[in-house]
């Protein structure tokens, strides 16, 4: 995840602040619905993680294929994380 806690936390006041000043809706609870956009946020940004950890693995299987065809490790990790988000109607 490339954001701080504190960060999606001031992301997910924004916001809720911005909605709600503008009357675009109205809560009962402001601090419960910063709660679960700050939820929904770290969700979405855990998902290029765990893609990024399921592409490791995958290349981690191919490692000697990768040096004896001198193929750059980065390079096919593009490659293979392209390919996923592709198979996957991914939107990072």
């Amino acid at each position: 995840m490339k954001l701080t806690r504190s960060q999606i936390e001031w992301i997910s006041f924004e916001i809720v602040k911005g909605l709600t000043k503008g009357k675009l809706l109205e809560v009962h609870s402001q601090d419960r619905l910063v709660e679960k956009v700050k939820n929904i946020v770290t969700e979405d940004l855990m998902v290029e993680d765990k893609l990024n950890e399921e592409v490791r693995e995958i290349l981690s299987h191919y490692t000697y294929e990768m040096r004896r065809s001198s193929i750059v490790y980065h390079e096919m990790f593009k490659k293979v994380k392209a390919k996923l988000v592709k198979e996957r109607k991914l939107i990072l």
